[in-house]
């Protein structure tokens, strides 16, 4: 019995430290975010003429680098339509620029509009100086 014991005991023992180390000191590994950054809605929508004679409707969002920072709410108001993303103008130009090129069928198909949203990706960084890792079109409606 004492030899049984002799075994039991430090097994036992290192089941319990083990349980101990799991639960309080092992660290639980970091969650990764799915969008690294703040998305940021342009606030006032687009109504495009598309290059086949019909228009489209949307609402475009932007992933900002999460070292983006937005203007504060002192000093002027923007524009009434526009929000606090600096360079808005130029974003919002760039966008137009891209869409008024495409046709309805480019913006109805998913491929089509993923290529269309890098497009507008590649213009932003080439044209204005917004940290910018994704577009997203958050409406879209093609007349």
């Amino acid at each position: 019995m004492k030899r049984r014991l002799k075994f039991i005991i430090p097994l036992a023992l290192l089941i319990v430290l083990g349980g101990v180390y799991k639960v309080v000191l092992a660290k639980t590994p970091a969650t990764k975010a799915k969008i690294d950054g703040q998305v940021y809605v342009l606030p006032k929508e687009f109504l495009l003429n598309l290059n086949d004679s019909h228009f489209a409707k949307l609402d475009v969002a932007l992933v900002l680098a999460p070292d983006m920072k937005l203007a504060s709410a002192e000093g002027a108001a923007p524009p009434e339509g526009y929000g606090a993303l600096p360079q808005e103008a130029a974003v919002r130009d760039v966008i137009t620029d891209v869409v008024t090129n495409a046709s309805s069928p480019q913006l109805i198909d998913r491929r089509q509009r993923d290529a269309l949203k890098r497009a507008i990706l590649k213009g932003i960084r080439q044209r204005t100086d917004v940290h910018v890792s994704d577009v997203l079109f958050t409406d879209v409606a093609v007349q």
